[in-house]
């Protein structure tokens, strides 16, 4: 089971849609049409209309049964006070005395450019659960991080 944000929601049902409704059967004519040209096993057309049509169809597949596993998230249901899905958390890496800011989202939300680690991740899994001042160390594979927790968001 995957938890998403109603907006990743939203857009992962969208991008189906769209799949379902305008990219396959566009690739399904063209596969019809190219297939109709004569002799397929010299017709690149047509293996390139194959392809395609077998990376539609295993996207759909891999939408579909993402949605059909996760639920969306109500955020009035999640702590306040504590790490978790949703959260947008700045913490201090007490090595570098850097600080960072990521949300934590699930694995099919994560985008480190726009500042979303998975909840999977070790630093994701570090902090989940932890409060405004705890200290989470994190294993990756440069060694281990000591993280501080300075504050925790819930948007």
């Amino acid at each position: 089971m995957e938890y998403l944000s109603k907006q990743r929601f939203d857009e992962l049902l969208s991008e189906l849609n769209h799949l379902v409704d305008v990219v396959y059967p566009e690739v399904r004519d063209q596969v019809a049409e190219t297939s109709a040209q004569g002799d397929r096993s010299e017709n690149a057309g047509y293996r390139e209309a194959r392809r395609r049509q077998a990376k539609t169809i295993s996207r759909i597949r891999f939408l579909q049964k993402i949605l059909e596993n996760s639920r969306v998230i109500d955020p009035d249901a999640l702590p306040k006070d504590r790490v978790c899905l949703l959260s947008k958390v700045a913490f201090t890496n007490l090595a570098t005395n850097v600080q960072m800011k990521f949300e934590i989202v699930s694995p099919h939300e994560m985008n480190l450019e726009a500042g979303k680690i998975s909840l999977k991740s070790p630093i994701g899994a570090a902090l989940m659960g932890r409060k405004v001042g705890e200290i989470a160390e994190a294993q990756v594979p440069s060694g281990t991080l000591r993280l501080r927790i300075d504050s925790i968001t819930l948007d």
